[in-house]
């Protein structure tokens, strides 16, 4: 289930929400009770580094290895 970012439009409270990507967006303010609650956008907190399958699979040739191909020599 992916996290995501509410903000009070009422009270400027924030937080992170645990949901299903079916479940109804949320409306009400935990802080202030308001039906203010507003769904933010922001970035994916994770990142994909270091030597898998994600790296090496289907790449041929120099492509190869992308990790170590932006050293300087």
């Amino acid at each position: 289930m992916p996290l995501y970012d509410y903000q009070c439009a009422s009270c400027e409270h924030r937080m992170e929400v645990l949901q299903k990507i079916s479940a109804a967006p949320l409306t009400d303010c935990p802080a202030c009770q308001a039906p203010a609650l507003k769904k933010l956008l922001s970035v994916p907190g994770f990142r994909l580094s270091g030597t898998g399958w994600y790296e090496t699979d289907f790449k041929t040739g120099a492509k190869k290895n992308l990790a170590g191909g932006d050293k300087a020599d």
